[in-house]
């Protein structure tokens, strides 16, 4: 039986019951988180380490979560909070410019195994690199997980409007990009 997120926040609330409840939610939301930021880092192991980092700060701020959305929002935000500060860390690590970083995003789609140039979803993915951040996010939220413009605000924080005008963007690019190569 799959509990609603409310019985799963009233059972985190409860000492006897709050690891039971935790690997609950875990259980219902990582695999949507897991792709969300996988989407981001492009890289496994750092969207592992990515989605670890984020449940512990799930983990540590839960008791403190107030409802003002719901928690599947609250947990995309973290997620994409934690994404975007993995990738200011990878910048600054290694001290190149976003133009570098990106580019090393592509290599680590074009390392792939499965990697086919001519593959129209090889294509779109290193298409969804060459974004800027924050077209890039709103594209994959938009694209991939299917996210409303109205929960996307909650999400980033942002206007409706913006995120629409940011979609636009983001999808005019790609097309460019995907008729170029």
């Amino acid at each position: 039986m799959h509990l609603d997120d409310k019985e799963l926040l009233y059972q985190f609330r409860q000492p006897g019951t709050k690891e039971k409840a935790f690997t609950a939610i875990i259980k219902k939301y990582q695999e949507k988180l897991y792709w969300h930021i996988r989407r981001m880092v492009v890289n496994h192991d750092d969207a592992n380490d990515v989605l670890q980092n984020m449940f512990i700060k799930v983990w540590n701020a839960l008791d403190n979560f107030r409802e003002d959305s719901q928690l599947y929002t609250w947990l995309y935000r973290i997620a994409t909070n934690e994404s975007l500060t993995f990738i200011e860390q990878q910048k600054r690590r290694s001290a190149v410019s976003l133009s570098d970083v990106e580019s090393g995003l592509s290599n680590k789609i074009k390392a792939d195994s499965n990697f086919d140039a001519n593959k129209l979803e090889w294509k779109l993915q290193l298409a969804i690199q060459q974004l800027p951040e924050k077209q890039r996010v709103v594209f994959n939220l938009r694209y991939y997980d299917e996210m409303p413009y109205e929960e996307m605000s909650r999400v980033l924080e942002t206007s409706e409007g913006a995120l629409k005008a940011s979609y636009h963007h983001a999808a005019k690019k790609i097309e460019e990009f995907i008729k170029s190569h």
